[in-house]
């Protein structure tokens, strides 16, 4: 046990003291400063800016940068939309795959371009190459790029005194892709490559088995058969298997995924090139690339909070902030920890089952891959739904009730433990404005944050984007509840069914993207319900925080008082946690009270 603390211990450790240095280049790149990189970007970025006929100092009002977020947006999403349906008469198609449904082929537009990364198919499966990295990939990049650019122009808005512009969205796009998005993902993509992720355009091929498997009519692998190659019989305890089928060749993708891998992870996106995500060993072959893609889920979010900090001009805000997101994760690290090295009561009835850690991992190992373990399995489930991510190396429909609530929860409060890249700060930041409010009023004194007065209409812009995730999840869920098509696409019943459903939509409108292996999306209604509820849930937030900018931009700065509340101290940190907290019991605790919860106590009784 002391040997999986230190573990979680390092990992923690290690993030952070990469993400500090990557805090302030992001900093440094975003206010044009001179970089380690400039010579060779800043001549790209103006090449690009001269093509698309955008000035540099080009500077918009927040409904200008507004219009061109949902403009840019919805010319990815038309072009992914039509990419899939027509991908069967597109080249970059070695399998010869046929177009996606309408459904599916909204869904997935919907999904990359809100940077959910949600996916009701097999990628090896259903989407050529040519999509796969001129639709997905694409979209990775520049979905990511939006968020961190929406950030941004909430940080102008705090900075900027009695000013109208909140900077330019084409100028932000083309910096955080070229110098942020770019150089990170190369250098990570060349050490997955190194560690054994497949890169390359062959198609897919088969190989023979080491040892043949027999299959039943109904597709299950018969264990303990007997199999004669010659005579093509199995038996099974000695009687015969009449229609069993003898299985001699294994299906084996390839294709062009440590490309795809590396943004998916950094960018917070998650989408697996392979069914299975980082499970699958092209994705993930071994402990060097697990490490690798584990750090890079919280990387950028975590070194945006030191980003903030040195853009607004103070440390101390941007190491508050981070320490309320930290110490949310640590919490719900510990406790998907606790339970899945201890397991779930209904596991070990009567102590009939050995769970001890000696000479095993002990513990619930149902779901993980063995090469990984509990402790790697969970850290990964911790970070990817803190992260907004939903890349997962192990079945989170397998981890125990206690396991589960705490992935729905991190996402559920409105992805800001870190959360995706750029949107998990503004979240966060949002909930701030809210807090400080709610101190204000509690002490008799107007508002104030970073020096500017938060008055009505920021507060009313602020309660619109902390309410968007639990409006999104609530209403696709309780509808969902209603519609007799979905409980034939759960995998269980009972509790754990309404698990599977509540963590579907939780994971739609927390813009995450993971799922409750088993449950089948693919369906009409989950394909648009889902896909509705995904854009809801991240333009509405996009909407409140650019008119917080906006509005924040056109104040005046204000003196810091005797009076003034500090918002760096450990109190506003508590009074941050709280409220978030607060947010997200007040909104789910029915629902996790019918899933999770429920599932928890039958198992106990």
């Amino acid at each position: 046990m002391a040997g999986s603390i230190m573990q979680y211990v390092l990992y923690l450790a290690v993030l952070v003291v990469l993400a500090i240095p990557l805090g302030t280049y992001m900093k440094k790149v975003m206010y044009g400063e001179k970089t380690i990189f400039s010579s060779i970007f800043t001549p790209c970025e103006r090449i690009v800016c001269k093509v698309l006929h955008v000035q540099e100092s080009e500077d918009m009002t927040w409904k200008q940068y507004l219009s061109s977020v949902f403009l840019f947006s919805g010319i990815g999403f038309v072009f992914l939309f039509l990419l899939q349906l027509l991908q069967g008469a597109l080249p970059g198609n070695p399998q010869g795959l046929a177009g996606t449904s309408w459904h599916l082929a909204f869904n997935t537009a919907a999904s990359f371009v809100t940077n959910t990364n949600w996916q009701s198919y097999s990628g090896e499966s259903t989407l050529s190459y040519l999509t796969q990295a001129v639709g997905l990939t694409v979209q990775n990049f520049v979905s990511a790029a939006t968020g961190i650019a929406v950030l941004f122009a909430l940080i102008r808005g705090f900075t900027r005194v009695k000013a109208k512009g909140i900077g330019s969205f084409w100028v932000d796009m083309t910096r955080i892709v070229l110098h942020i998005l770019i150089p990170l993902n190369l250098v990570l993509a060349l050490l997955l490559v190194a560690g054994g992720v497949v890169q390359n355009l062959k198609p897919a091929e088969e190989v023979m088995l080491l040892e043949p498997v027999a299959v039943s009519a109904s597709s299950e692998i018969l264990e303990d058969a007997d199999i004669d190659l010659e005579t093509k019989k199995v038996t099974v305890d000695g009687k015969l298997v009449p229609d069993a089928r003898i299985i001699t060749e294994q299906f084996v993708p390839m294709g062009p995924a440590a490309s795809q891998i590396a943004i998916k992870q950094t960018g917070t996106n998650g989408g697996g090139f392979f069914g299975v995500n980082s499970a699958h060993p092209f994705e993930n072959p071994n402990a060097l690339t697990n490490l690798l893609e584990m750090l890079s889920l919280l990387l950028i979010p975590m070194a945006l909070c030191f980003t903030f900090g040195k853009a607004v001009k103070n440390k101390k805000q941007g190491t508050a902030i981070f320490l309320a997101m930290f110490l949310m994760l640590i919490a719900s690290l510990s406790l998907i920890a606790v339970n899945e090295q201890s397991a779930a009561t209904m596991l070990s009835p009567n102590n009939n089952v050995n769970m001890g850690m000696i000479d095993q991992a002990g513990g619930n190992m149902e779901g993980k891959e063995t090469r990984f373990g509990i402790t790697a399995s969970s850290t990964w489930a911790a970070f990817t739904t803190a992260a907004s991510n939903g890349s997962v190396n192990s079945m989170h429909d397998s981890y125990t009730p206690l396991g589960g609530l705490a992935q729905m929860l991190q996402m559920q409060i409105g992805e800001v433990i870190f959360g995706g890249v750029g949107c998990g700060l503004y979240g966060m930041l949002a909930f701030a404005i809210l807090t400080v409010f709610i101190a204000g009023l509690m002490v008799g004194r107007t508002p104030e944050f970073l020096g500017k007065k938060i008055e009505p209409r920021e507060m009313k812009w602020a309660v619109l984007a902390c309410l968007a995730t639990p409006i999104a999840i609530l209403a696709g869920s309780g509808t969902a509840a209603m519609v007799p098509e979905v409980m034939d696409s759960l995998n269980n019943g009972g509790a754990h069914g309404f698990s599977e459903m509540l963590y579907a939509y939780t994971s739609a409108g927390g813009n995450n993207g993971s799922a409750f292996a088993g449950f089948n999306a693919n369906t009409v209604f989950l394909n648009v319900s889902i896909g509705l509820v995904m854009l809801f849930a991240r333009f509405l937030p996009i909407v409140g925080t650019l008119a917080i900018a906006g509005s924040l931009a056109e104040k005046k700065k204000i003196a810091v008082t005797a009076g003034t509340l500090s918002t760096t101290n450990g109190m506003f940190i508590f009074l941050l946690i709280f409220v978030v907290l607060l947010v997200g019991a007040l909104s789910f605790f029915p629902a996790l009270a019918l899933g999770p919860l429920a599932e928890f106590f039958s198992g106990i009784a």
